[in-house]
């Protein structure tokens, strides 16, 4: 049975429509040279904190608002894209927003989530640290906890992918990024909410593979570090509630190297003129990694993000020998 119904996705997009516009799906010609296959590429990277997860913001706070209508505030953990989607609509519903980050997260994204109206604090070592201290902080001072992942978010996630999939129902295969999970459970569920056969293929980085190796054994299987310059990847510990949907609905999991993510950031300016972070590219990464297996096939990459930091951009650009 489909996690949402079409019904529900529609109505979750009526809502997010309110606060942003759909992204486009474009089919890029010199990327689809490069690949050997028609891909379109859906711009998540247009939204307005250049990530698909403001639409996840939008959808768990209407339901937060709805059914905790006298909460004080909310605290969440993140790398950067989530906590700028929970603090914008936190914001938006008037409600204050303390987010946790590890030491050493991208500057720019801590910028803008200072801007969207968050208090910032920095702890730990890793996204899973920082998590842990996000719970601490919910008990302390009675503050609502946003998990990285919840159903709610995943229909509003979800909404991107009913766009695609309306302009593009013939899709072999669709590649997408896995971080805690809202990303490829929301692909997978408006695919099943649509009867679609479209196979969905997880990406993970082959320094964070927790979920490529948990999908493998069947069993949620942790890793010991998640260092990566795709840092909306950078997952240690598989989140229980994702696996358990895409551990049955995705078709593969497929593991990229830092290498070959730069190497997409860098085709993906060059074909496209669009910036994307490391996440944001891994997808088509992916996609050239299977290449001959998808030689003349219809195929959508999820360019999830495009926040990156100008110094790290630089570096990825001007790399290429």
């Amino acid at each position: 049975m489909p996690l949402f119904s079409w019904e529900e996705l529609v109505s979750a997009a009526d809502l997010i429509y309110n606060q942003l516009p759909p992204t486009p799906q474009i089919v890029w010609p010199l990327l689809s040279q490069r690949a050997g296959a028609a891909v379109w590429v859906k711009h998540e990277n247009h939204t307005p904190i250049g990530a698909f997860k403001a639409r996840g913001g939008i959808s768990f706070m209407d339901w937060l608002s709805r059914s905790r209508p006298h909460i004080r505030g909310i605290v969440t953990a993140t790398r950067g894209n989530h906590g700028q989607a929970q603090a914008r609509a936190a914001t938006a519903a008037g409600i204050e927003a303390k987010i946790l980050v590890p030491f050493g997260n991208s500057a720019e994204k801590n910028a803008a989530m200072r801007a969207f109206g968050a208090e910032l604090i920095e702890f730990g070592r890793d996204f899973d640290e920082a998590r842990l201290e996000a719970v601490r902080l919910s008990k302390s001072e009675d503050l609502f906890l946003v998990p990285p992942f919840h159903k709610e978010i995943v229909r509003g996630v979800a909404t991107y992918a009913l766009e695609l999939f309306t302009a593009a129902p013939g899709l072999d295969s669709v590649y997408v990024p896995i971080g805690c999970g809202s990303g490829i459970c929301g692909v997978i569920a408006a695919r099943d909410a649509l009867g679609l056969r479209t196979k969905v293929v997880g990406v993970v980085s082959t320094e964070a593979a927790g979920a490529k190796l948990s999908f493998e054994a069947g069993r949620i299987i942790e890793t010991s570090s998640a260092s990566t310059l795709a840092d909306g990847m950078a997952v240690r510990v598989p989140v229980a509630e994702a696996f358990e949907i895409y551990s049955s609905g995705a078709d593969r999991i497929i593991a990229v190297d830092d290498e070959e993510v730069k190497a997409a950031m860098r085709s993906l300016y060059r074909d496209t003129h669009n910036l994307a972070e490391g996440a944001g590219a891994a997808a088509f990464a992916a996609l050239m990694q299977e290449r001959e297996r998808m030689q003349g096939k219809e195929v959508a990459v999820i360019l999830s993000g495009g926040n990156v930091d100008m110094e790290v951009y630089s570096r990825v650009i001007g790399s290429e020998h």
